[in-house]
């Protein structure tokens, strides 16, 4: 890519990672006159390029949840290399977001397109005291948990399965068949008292990951039946499976493109987003 920042006459796209602290932000989706990650990636992009595009997200989250490895394409006919991207959009970017990376893609890139595989992970804090670090980045249960009945009843959800059940009713999708590679349960590294859900796959429903994990804390705190994850993968009603958990502890954490674009600036992402973020 060009190194001077004058306009041209090629349209060229940019793809980055993005961080940011869900608090912040009614979600990813722009809304007129609310303050939304997307709003505020178009200003900060079109405060360099008033002309760029709005911004094409991986991942639609919800207001609250937050992101380590939020993925957003736009065009451009800027010549701006990676690391100029990364640098002037830090500066136009609240506290609460960063860029972490930035790479040059062909024009209309769409990282949708391009998903191998999205990792998500829900921090559980189980307490009957609050902890003001923690809150807005962790669910915090009073009631005493029973982990291995918890890991047991996680089991099932890995493999291929229609997933339903584990959906917002506003989810109209017509697939509703995914592949869940991964599943954990863990204690927390960076605070032991915090378990950790991690779930990998090739896609996810609207709210699937927060159903899935308040269906756990349920059957682990007594208040629903074992086997509710199995019933609902072979029946397909909502009705078995427990509450949906809060934003608060859910982070997309980490993306796997088949094209990561060209000319990155960093060449690897070091930074662990998530230490800023919880």
């Amino acid at each position: 890519m060009e190194s001077g920042p004058e306009n041209g006459t090629t349209q060229r796209g940019v793809l980055l990672t993005v961080a940011y602290d869900g608090q912040d932000f009614h979600g990813l989706a722009r809304q007129p006159g609310i303050r939304t990650v997307a709003g505020q990636l178009d200003a900060a992009v079109r405060a360099i390029d008033p002309d760029a595009s709005p911004v094409r997200a991986l991942s639609r989250t919800d207001a609250g949840v937050h992101a380590r490895a939020q993925m957003v394409a736009f065009d451009t006919r800027r010549a701006i290399p990676s690391r100029g991207w990364v640098l002037a959009l830090t500066r136009n970017l609240p506290k609460s977001m960063g860029v972490l990376r930035a790479s040059r893609v062909p024009s209309g890139f769409d990282p949708r397109d391009h998903v191998v595989t999205k990792t998500y992970s829900y921090l559980l804090f189980p307490s009957p005291v609050r902890d003001p670090l923690l809150v807005g980045r962790a669910w915090r249960i009073g009631e005493p948990l029973d982990v291995e009945l918890m890991r047991t009843e996680l089991g099932p959800v890995a493999g291929t399965h229609d997933f339903a059940a584990f959906r917002n009713a506003s989810d109209g999708r017509l697939n509703t068949h995914c592949r869940i590679a991964r599943t954990e349960l863990r204690t927390w590294q960076r605070d032991q008292r915090c378990l950790e859900v991690v779930l990998e796959g090739d896609r996810f429903l609207h709210r699937m990951v927060r159903i899935i994990v308040g269906t756990l804390v349920d059957v682990g705190r007594g208040w629903l039946s074992q086997n509710a994850v199995k019933s609902a993968l072979a029946g397909g009603s909502r009705a078995t499976l427990g509450m949906t958990a809060p934003p608060d502890g859910l982070y997309l954490e980490q993306v796997t493109l088949a094209d990561c674009g060209q000319d990155a600036w960093p060449e690897s992402v070091l930074v662990d987003a998530r230490s800023t973020l919880a």
